[in-house]
């Protein structure tokens, strides 16, 4: 992965969740009335972390998960209610300050970890699962399969990642939304057809132990991605 290219984003990343849309983020991720646009995109965020926790074990105690890239801390949040132990990074220290109010408002600080950081840090251990919601899709796709690789060298069972799939509708959309006010856009991704994804994630020799599983497509309004599943083959 060029190093660059990857650090160069994390930093516009962090610009935009920590400075720019913090208090848009806030509303979006809570019950607060939000914009035509955004509840589209709460709608379809809310399908997709439905999703991936379905594809995790109903029962996940003493499992322990990543949650890469957790945002506000749902995903997190729900999957600690299950009986895992989560460990939750964003590169928002903004985010993450929302993220153990929240937790600590439903009782569940103790079986999640918060860090402020970086995803790819293996300072933070091993894991059992890891699930990257809505992360990944902002780097070029050859960086965040070489990132998923180095997630698979840190992980027993499973990774769970969205992308955003390359589709005629999703360019026109993209498109459309340049022509509504800033605060409204989310930031810039970098869509992949699945097939090409596949392709990438073949030819990566650090995840010649890992099969594509499930796959699922969301797409309410404003919100399209992909949820795939790679497992790890014994």
């Amino acid at each position: 992965m060029a190093a660059a290219t990857y650090h160069e984003r994390r930093g516009e990343l962090l610009t935009y969740f920590d400075r720019t849309a913090v208090e848009a983020w806030k509303r979006l991720t809570s019950d607060a009335p939000v914009s035509g646009i955004r509840a589209t995109v709460r709608a379809g965020r809310e399908m997709m972390r439905a999703t991936l926790l379905s594809w995790l074990p109903e029962d996940l105690s003493g499992l322990r998960i990543l949650d890469a890239g957790c945002g506000t801390g749902s995903l997190a949040v729900a999957a600690a209610a299950r009986g895992a132990d989560v460990v939750a990074v964003d590169l928002s220290p903004t985010l993450i300050g929302l993220a153990r109010e929240r937790a600590e408002a439903q009782h569940l600080r103790g079986r999640v970890t918060f860090h402020a950081g970086d995803m790819l840090d293996p300072c933070f251990g091993t894991f059992d699962h890891v699930v990257a919601m809505d992360s990944l899709i902002h780097y070029r796709s050859a960086d965040a399969v070489e990132a998923i690789a180095g997630l698979a060298a840190r992980t027993r069972l499973s990774i769970l990642f969205t992308f955003a799939p390359r589709t005629p509708a999703l360019a026109l959309m993209h498109a459309v939304g340049r022509l509504f006010p800033r605060g409204d856009r989310a930031p810039a991704i970098e869509p992949v057809g699945p097939r090409r994804l596949g392709r990438l994630i073949a030819s990566e020799e650090a995840l010649s132990g890992w099969r594509l599983g499930r796959t699922r497509r969301v797409s309410r309004g404003f919100y399209t991605s992909q949820a795939q599943e790679l497992v790890r083959q014994w």
